[in-house]
């Protein structure tokens, strides 16, 4: 699945919960529905703002990717594990945001990913911006981080499902 197919999949599933099941918590430490959607949502607008930033620079770069970040785009997947920020990047995301809210706020995100999937062919691959984990990306890497990133989650989303009351 693209990152833009992920992104409708979640916007046709939020449909099958209530108020309560979006903003349950199994327990202490553990994401609400909701907590994961907003995570998604933010972390795909960070992504494309780098997008954004690699097509603003004027100047390219040979430095590459982390030997973590060659595996992860070689295997265009995350590996199957949680993981845990430190706890200075790991505030609980927003619970409050209703269904609706995240149906609009996931729209909003696939059309700005529609716009740059058609003008991603005119950024330099050379311009790059730097990950923390893995090294340095280009715009059409930092992009397809968006659907990487939200099909890790989707296995977070159907653990989360399993532990509805």
């Amino acid at each position: 699945m693209t990152g833009i197919e992920c992104l409708f999949h979640l916007h046709q599933e939020l449909d099958r919960y209530s108020k309560d099941e979006l903003h349950y918590i199994s327990r202490p430490g553990v994401w609400s529905l909701g907590q994961m959607y907003d995570h998604v949502l933010l972390v795909a607008h960070e992504y494309l703002d780098e997008v954004e930033t690699c097509a603003s620079l004027n100047t390219g770069s040979a430095t590459g990717k982390t030997p973590f970040g060659e595996e992860l785009f070689r295997q265009d997947a995350f590996p199957p594990i949680k993981i845990r920020l430190p706890d200075a990047m790991n505030a609980p995301p927003n619970n409050t945001d209703s269904g609706d809210q995240l149906k609009r706020r996931l729209f909003a995100l696939i059309e700005r990913m529609e716009d740059w999937s058609s003008r991603l062919d005119q950024v330099d691959p050379s311009l790059k911006t730097k990950h923390g984990g893995f090294g340095w990306l280009n715009a059409r890497e930092w992009y397809q981080l968006i659907g990487m990133h939200t099909r890790h989650h989707l296995r977070q989303k159907q653990e989360l499902e399993n532990h509805l009351p």
